[in-house]
Formats: structure tokens, sequence, C-alpha cells
């Protein structure tokens, strides 16, 4: 292990490629921190000493910005509105054939979708952008109105906040122009890397915050129940169902093509992280409308607000937890039969004369990928639920929501980034020097 890492540093070309990506990834990190203009930076850490920097509204925007959204900073929206500009895209392919046209055009239609992404990325940081400075200037961003610091986040000048909304949209098209130079000149995704990197920045002070709540016997607990918790994610992430396929040989000319097997790969987790991401959007919902139908001073709260914050606000309440699972459960289902097509795939087979051995092609084809997909899918879906489940199942017993780590995105996007990217390194070693990072 040790002479493979000292293989990697050796290499000219794979040390660069390593430390260009850590100089990006530490200028992104130290982004986080540098306030926007306007920004009352004082206030801000009274409010988050306070409140403990957590706020459930928030949780998923300021988990992938790796903290930077509740301090204001430059970076505080983060990868959230590339995320959710890719996944709005990949989703409009449903139902706008123009995308699926050039989604099928290969690297040319790639790059005109990857154009449109941008462009939806940047329209989407200024709403966002717009959004929490309006939150922050009305004094809920931490849910604590009564605090005078937490209502003095911004100033209130119209110019100051107009600013504020560029400074915060141009740092999102920097985290992006970051993403794709890590891409291009380093390793790995740089997307994908950037959201690692935000992710696991929060990992040392979640673990450190339950060990003084909580004490050392359940900090090693959940040190332990971490572990497991990885090692059963790796295990789940790299299964696999291998459906085999056979080519019939054909004769064009004097070559013979095809007669070869190969198998379609079903991954059991498909859909990775997004029908979690998906489900959380839609439970934030409720919760968004709630906050902003707040009662004013001497007036009583309205009744479905109160339902509403005793039901769908904290995430150890049994309705909102069964809520969250079914709707895990449903997204995986709808986000895999949009990726993946057995009827596309039947035709494709059946035209360059591939079949599945004891199936006919065609029809029946599609009919058993469905079957067999159905089957993958209702396993990977549980798993997907239960692996969401986990931090609010940590509130109910340790107390820990946001403290724990081992759960939910957050969990199954560490460990599936890193995968990859150990994987990239693995390859580029064994071009090298024939031997691989793990042996």
């Amino acid at each position: 292990m040790f002479s493979a890492i000292g293989r990697i540093f050796r290499t000219p070309d794979l040390r660069r490629k390593i430390l260009f990506t850590l100089a990006i990834v530490s200028l992104f990190r130290l982004g986080s921190f540098i306030p926007a203009p306007f920004v009352d930076f004082n206030n801000v850490q009274a409010c988050l000493a306070a409140n403990q920097g957590t706020n459930g509204l928030y949780d998923m925007i300021n988990l992938f910005s790796g903290g930077a959204l509740l301090q204001l900073s430059i970076f505080a929206l983060g990868i959230m509105p590339y995320i959710t500009a890719s996944i709005i895209t990949q989703l409009l392919r449903v139902v706008i054939p123009h995308f699926e046209t050039l989604h099928k055009e290969g690297q040319a239609g790639q790059a005109k979708l990857t154009q449109y992404t941008r462009y939806l990325t940047i329209a989407l940081a200024v709403l966002q952008s717009t959004t929490l400075i309006t939150v922050a200037r009305s004094g809920q961003l931490f849910g604590a109105a009564s605090n005078e610091a937490c209502q003095n986040l911004v100033s209130q000048e119209w110019w100051a906040i107009l600013i504020m909304i560029l400074t915060m949209t141009a740092g999102t098209g920097l985290i992006m122009w970051f993403g794709e130079l890590i891409t291009e000149r380093g390793i790995g995704n740089g997307m994908s890397l950037l959201i690692f990197t935000s992710i696991s920045a929060t990992f040392p002070g979640a673990l450190w915050a339950i060990q003084e709540a909580r004490g050392w016997e359940t900090f090693v607990l959940v040190l332990a129940l971490g572990l497991l918790i990885i090692a059963a994610v790796v295990y789940v992430e790299q299964s696999q169902r291998r459906i085999p396929v056979q080519y019939a040989k054909r004769v064009v000319g004097r070559r013979t093509y095809g007669g070869s097997s190969t198998y379609i790969p079903i991954k059991v987790n498909m859909a990775g992280v997004i029908p979690v991401i998906f489900a959380s959007a839609i439970l934030y919902l409720p919760m968004l409308i709630a906050q902003f139908n707040q009662p004013k001073i001497g007036e009583e709260p309205k009744e479905w607000v109160v339902w509403v914050q005793n039901n769908l606000v904290t995430g150890d309440k049994p309705l909102y937890m069964l809520v969250f699972f079914l709707l895990v459960i449903g997204f995986t289902f709808f986000y895999v039969q949009i990726t993946f097509n057995p009827e596309e795939v039947a035709d494709n087979m059946k035209q360059y004369g591939g079949f599945v051995p004891g199936i006919r092609a065609g029809r029946p084809t599609a009919e058993y990928l469905n079957y067999v997909l159905t089957r993958i899918t209702s396993a990977g879906s549980l798993y997907l639920g239960v692996i969401a489940l986990l931090p609010l199942i940590a509130l109910a017993f340790f107390e820990a929501n946001q403290n724990f780590p081992f759960g939910g995105a957050s969990i199954l996007i560490i460990v599936g980034v890193g995968l990859e990217t150990v994987k990239q390194i693995d390859a580029q070693l064994q071009q090298r020097h024939y031997e691989g990072l793990l042996k």
C-alpha cells in the first residue's frame, strides 16, 4: 500500500495532477470562509454559536456547501445550483425531444447540454442567492428571530443587496470553473470532488461535537457504527447483477464479427444519491411555506402551521420518517425508469445481433430486463431508504441529528466519489507501472 502511494508521487504526471487537484480544493475551502460584502461577520458568528450551526430547513444546502451557507460567504451557495441544474437538464430529456436528441449525438450533443446546464446554474444561483439574502434580512436564517444579532446579519440597502447577490452568483460560477479545471487537468470528476470536500470537511467537527455532548463512550460507539455503515455501503455500491449477453457471428466480406460474450451490469443502487436529494427537497417545501407564515407578535399561529412544525419540521417524528422513507423509494423507481430504458437496450442488442441466452431478442428481452430491473430496484430502494433514515434514527437514539455524519446523502456521496477517484488513480498507475494502487 505504502509502496503504491510512493509510486504515485514518483510519477511526475500523476503527481502534478494530484497536487493541482489539492490546490484547487484548498482554494475552494478558503472561499467558504470569506464573508460576502456587507455581511456582519461578528453577528453571523454569534448566531452560529447560539444555534450550534444547525438549522433543519437549510441542512442539505449547508451540507453541500461545507458550512459556507450559514456563514454567508462568497461560496455560500456551494455546488448546489449546479447539482440542481444537472438534475433538471437530465429530467428534461423525458419531456423535451431536443434534449434527448442532443444526448444521442455523442460528444457534440453532450457539449451543448453542458452549456445549457451552465446557463441554468447561473439562473438558479441568482434565484437562490436572492432567497438566501431575503431570509437573512428577515432574521429567520437561524430560526431565531428573537436574537437581535440574527436580525442584523446583512445590510438593508438595496445596492448592498445587489452586490451580495452578484458576489454569491459569481462565487457559484467560480466553483463551477474549479470543478471543470479539476476534471480537465486534475484527477477524478471535479464537481464530485468538490462535493466530497464540502461534506468531508464537516466530519471532524461533527464527531467532536458528539464527544463533547455525550462523552467518549458514545463517541467510540458512533465511530464503530460509522465503520460498519461505510463497509456496508461500499459492499452494496459495488454490488451488481450481471445479465449475460451473447453476440452472434456475422461475416462481412472476409471478416468475421461477433461471437463474443459480455454482460449488462445492473447495479443494486442505480439511482445513486439523487432520490435522497429529491425527497429532501420535497419535504423542505412545507417547512419553507410554514416559515414564511409565522404569526406576528401577539397573534396566534395558524393551525396548519403548527401541524407542519410538529410533524414535518423535526426529523424524529414518525410521520416525517415514514413520508421521507416512502418518497425515497418512489423517487428511486422514478429515476431508474428514466435513466435505464429496457426497450431501448433490447433494441440496441437486437440491432447488433446480441441476445440474452434463453431469451428471444426484441420484446421478450425488454420484458426480461424490466423484470430484473424491478427486482433489483426494489432492493436498492429499500437500501437507500434505510441509509437516508440513519441520521433521523441517530436523532432519536443519540440526540445528534446534525452531528451524525454516517448516513443520508453524505455517506453515499463520500463512498461513491472515494471509490471512483481511487479507481482512476489505480488505472493511471497500471498504465505506467503495470501495478495498481491495490493488489
